[in-house]
């Protein structure tokens, strides 16, 4: 079934032409991007772990560092269209830009996971209620479902788009058992979009993540032990599993895999581990190079010339050329008083942004590469997740409800969710924001002038300015769902609770919010 509505009340005329997109680089898995964040789990000091424990400067024990999104669920959006899925409705929601006509139509149950295709022909969703992929024509709005193994909660997309990766992410916040019989946590799912076919393969126990060389033609799935060459241009896929480890009993846990931007190496980070593991996509024969005690986070630099790796156990950061990754890494000493364990990069490489999410410190420190000077400074509460504007200019610090070390009872943000802007073009003024409830979304214009969140149960739009570091409120009609920003403008748009369908438009240039309701009925524009 398709339902439509054209929105013609809501008028773009007067809108620039600046570029806008969701910030997408939230910390995915092994993101290298300029947005990463992690979401805190409450578990600081011997707090929980699904990859085991470490200690850090003698005598106290830490979790992993936690790079999970606050995203559950992220808007897709191509050059014409961004495409919303609605988990409680079954549906997937098109919004065609500039026009805002509306068409939505039904896919599978329980749509957790939305992506495009580079070429914008195509949207995906994985549906966990049914354990089915649905695959979308961006035109004409029909729709091919193909089904998938049971007990997913995470999907992952080729660059070219033409293969989806479904499997089960032990760390998603979209968790889901299939209510009773057998369940394997080795499997993952390979989808063709073109063919509509399905190839379910074993890769190793507890798949971490998935990623594509730039071609799209080898596929990596690193788990707790083995890392997973897919070869996608074979007749039929089978995995090349490769150990990471010659302990076969208690091998370190994996954790984390980037790849070579040429797609000639892999390198893996291994919680505890004191090296990292580079695999050769080719030969497939594995080495180790060395990364200081352990390392808990890896990235590459954004050009692409660099891994970079968070020695916490040692405090070193351990940066390596990956023309030639076993020539000697150069390592830079991170402050001997504090315990760091990510980085953030800035979009053009100039500096990086040091924290925890592990140790309840309510610190974080700034990194300039050209001189390898590092300047710690204070923040109103730990570090849920961090984040950099487009432009690098402004950094953002989600901070959690939970206090950990140095929060006093009579501080204002003391059992609070927070937000902090940081201004990094100069003497890093901050200003942090007391939040009534977590935040669940975040979008940010790529002209890096403003930023948008929503919170849990909130009916507002909060919107940021990031060169003044103030902030506007703007009530929504229900509470917010998921928001993004309209590709090719300066409207945000917020998809909200409501049983037939609600989306708002915000033009923070007239400041004016417009709201359609009930779309999936034909309803009409409420002022």
């Amino acid at each position: 079934m398709r339902r439509s509505l054209a929105i013609s009340a809501i008028t773009l005329a007067a809108l620039g032409g600046c570029s806008a997109d969701k910030g997408t680089g939230m910390a995915s898995y092994a993101s290298s991007t300029a947005w990463d964040s992690g979401a805190y789990d409450g578990a600081y000091a011997d707090g929980g772990s699904t990859a085991g424990t470490s200690t850090d400067n003698g005598d106290t024990t830490y979790a992993p560092e936690d790079e999970n999104s606050f995203f559950a669920l992220s808007p897709a959006s191509t050059a014409a269209y961004v495409f919303v899925a609605n988990p409680d409705r079954d549906t997937v929601t098109r919004v065609s830009v500039p026009s805002l006509a509306v068409i939505t139509a039904d896919v599978g149950s329980n749509p957790i996971a939305v992506a495009t295709t580079s070429d914008y022909s195509k949207a995906v969703t994985f549906n966990e209620g049914d354990d089915s992929v649905s695959i979308i024509d961006a035109e004409s709005m029909t729709v091919s479902d193909v089904d998938v193994r049971s007990n997913f909660n995470t999907m992952s997309m080729s660059p070219d788009g033409r293969w989806v990766v479904c499997w089960h992410d032990t760390d998603s916040t979209q968790t889901e058992s299939n209510g009773g019989g057998a369940e394997s946590f080795n499997e993952v799912s390979f989808v063709d979009t073109e063919n509509l076919t399905h190839t379910p393969l074993v890769i190793g126990f507890n798949p971490h993540g998935v990623q594509f060389t730039d071609d799209s033609n080898t596929a990596v799935v690193v788990s707790d032990a083995y890392v997973a060459v897919v070869d996608l241009t074979a007749d039929s896929l089978d995995p090349n599993r490769i150990a990471l480890s010659d302990d076969l009993v208690n091998p370190p846990p994996a954790e984390e895999v980037i790849l070579a931007p040429d797609g000639t190496y892999a390198f893996v980070r291994q919680f505890g581990a004191s090296d990292l593991v580079v695999v050769d996509l080719a030969s497939g024969q594995v080495d180790q190079i060395a990364v200081g005690e352990n390392p808990t986070d890896l990235d590459l630099t954004p050009d692409g010339l660099q891994a970079i790796a968070v020695a916490r156990g040692s405090q070193e950061l351990w940066l390596y050329d990956l023309a030639d990754p076993f020539a000697p890494a150069q390592v830079v000493d991170m402050p001997d008083t504090e315990i760091f364990g990510s980085v953030l990069m800035s979009p053009d490489g100039s500096r990086g942004l040091l924290y925890s999410t592990a140790t309840g410190d309510s610190r974080y420190a700034s990194w300039d590469l050209a001189t390898n000077d590092i300047t710690v400074r204070e923040l109103v509460k730990p570090v849920a997740s961090m984040g950099i504007s487009p432009t690098g200019e402004t950094a953002l610090v989600f901070h959690p409800k939970d206090n950990g070390n140095d929060v006093s009872p009579d501080s204002t943000f003391y059992d609070q969710w927070a937000l902090t802007m940081i201004d990094l073009t100069d003497d890093f003024f901050s200003n942090p924001l007391r939040l009534p409830a977590e935040p669940i979304d975040y979008a940010n214009s790529q002209d890096g002038t403003q930023g948008f969140f929503v919170m849990q149960d909130q009916p507002y739009l909060e919107v940021l300015h990031y060169q003044s570091l103030l902030y506007d409120e703007v009530e929504l009609k229900s509470n917010p769902v998921f928001l993004g920003v309209l590709p090719e403008s300066t409207l945000a748009w917020v998809s909200q609770e409501h049983d037939l369908g609600r989306m708002s438009f915000y033009d923070p240039d007239t400041q004016i919010m417009q709201t359609i309701t009930g779309f999936e009925l034909n309803s009409g524009i409420e002022h």
